[in-house]
């Protein structure tokens, strides 16, 4: 081989391992997100403080009544003081994080496996089983969903599998949407058409040449479904059918609070501010996320 061709073949592939991939682009791109990445900081804080929790407080004070301590103020000994049976708010709710975080996590982690697999399955074969499951997921969104969560979780029990069960099941249905769309068009591309000649069977070009170029948005649907998750834990279990005491989730201890909002306001203060400040995180960081993967975008 000449040896101009060998330099060539070698600046190519420098070129190329030199070259930033879309991920990283991505992170150049959301670190420029300055309302993304305070988001994500909290969130990773809460995270960590929830899954250290039994290091740094003892579950005792967080689900064991003191009688000798009822509706305490914040005070040094209870930082944010104690609710209407005596036990301490701060205890409360770093082990209510672990609860609420959890369900919106894994509802979520069940939303993507359904609503991939639908929408991609609608989207790749097209035809009578593309109609039939658009027509469930538009069934599906047609149901009232409060209505649809105070019936399942009467009927299957409070509990955080039936939030988990039924968050998921609710959640869905938009992913399907936008995964099918995804589909439609990645099928017709020339690396896919290039596997199918090949002999590539369906569930292979789907899982390794059409789902990994769907990413993206399945990213941002997963970071701004858990927001949602927390909202309608919360309110399920405002309306005590969510999760039963006194395992603690910030949705119920705004239910078991909503007796002593004047008389006792701190109860009520804290687990709504951290339902509004983790939302609203998790928020920020879906939209830094969605501004970052967006493929219009250009990295300057």
């Amino acid at each position: 081989m000449p040896q101009s061709t060998l330099a060539s073949v070698s600046n190519s592939t420098a070129v190329h391992a030199d070259a930033p991939s879309i991920w990283l682009l991505a992170w150049r791109r959301f670190r420029r997100h300055k309302a993304g990445l305070v988001g994500l900081v909290v969130v990773l804080i809460e995270i960590a403080i929830a899954i250290s929790a039994p290091v740094l407080i003892p579950r005792d004070l967080a689900i064991d009544p003191n009688p000798l301590n009822i509706l305490e103020r914040p005070s040094a000994a209870h930082w944010l003081g104690t609710d209407e049976v005596g036990r301490d708010i701060f205890a409360r709710l770093i082990y209510a994080s672990r609860i609420s975080l959890s369900i919106g996590f894994l509802a979520v982690a069940m939303a993507i496996l359904v609503g991939t697999s639908v929408g991609s399955l609608a989207g790749y074969f097209g035809g009578w089983l593309d109609n039939v499951l658009m027509r469930v997921t538009d069934a599906m969104l047609s149901i009232p969903t409060l209505f649809f969560l105070i019936v399942l979780s009467v009927t299957l029990g409070p509990s955080v599998r039936t939030m988990v069960i039924v968050i998921g099941l609710l959640s869905w249905m938009e992913l399907a949407r936008i995964i099918r769309a995804n589909v439609l068009s990645l099928k017709r591309r020339e690396f896919v058409e290039a596997a199918q000649t090949i002999g590539a069977r369906a569930p292979t070009v789907i899982m390794r040449h059409i789902l990994p170029n769907t990413l993206a948005p399945i990213v941002v649907a997963a970071t701004l479904g858990v927001g949602n998750a927390l909202l309608v834990e919360a309110s399920v279990s405002y309306l005590g059918l969510g999760v039963q005491p006194p395992d603690p989730s910030w949705g119920n201890m705004l239910y078991n609070a909503q007796s002593y909002v004047f008389n006792a306001p701190w109860i009520t203060l804290y687990p709504g501010l951290m339902i509004l400040v983790t939302v609203l995180s998790i928020n920020f960081v879906g939209d830094g996320l969605r501004d970052a993967l967006d493929p219009r975008m250009k990295d300057r």
